[in-house]
């Protein structure tokens, strides 16, 4: 059974950091692209962060300079380094696996796999 475990969310005060981990279990996702979305309450679903099976790194412009995503295919984790947190980057942020190996895409739908979320709440 495939699983995808975040942690690490918590609260912070803005301008704090917080690292987010995302462990695979189940099988190897090393060709996949892995993501982070998240999700603040009455509001869509949107792409944070995204690495490609080679290393290339892909951001949201809101996060860009501040977020720094990374991944070790060794050991079938993903991480979300934080900094300069803001208050409006709190929500649910999730890892996600893409359908397809060798695949890009910031929506949703273009990923198959999804862990539980992990709450990531910045005070002001």
């Amino acid at each position: 059974q495939v699983q995808l475990v975040e942690s690490g969310g918590g609260l912070v005060q803005a301008g704090g950091s917080l690292r987010l981990s995302c462990t695979a279990s189940g099988r190897t996702f090393s060709t996949y692209t892995m993501s982070w979305f998240r999700q603040a309450p009455g509001k869509d679903r949107g792409f944070v962060a995204g690495i490609s099976w080679s290393g290339n790194t892909y951001y949201a412009g809101s996060v860009k300079g501040r977020f720094s995503i990374s991944r070790d295919n060794a050991k079938n984790t993903v991480n979300l380094q934080m900094n300069s947190l803001k208050p409006e980057d709190t929500a649910v942020y999730y890892c996600a696996a893409s359908r397809s190996p060798s695949t890009f895409s910031t929506a949703p739908g273009g990923y198959r796999y999804w862990g539980q979320g992990t709450q990531v709440t910045v005070s002001s």
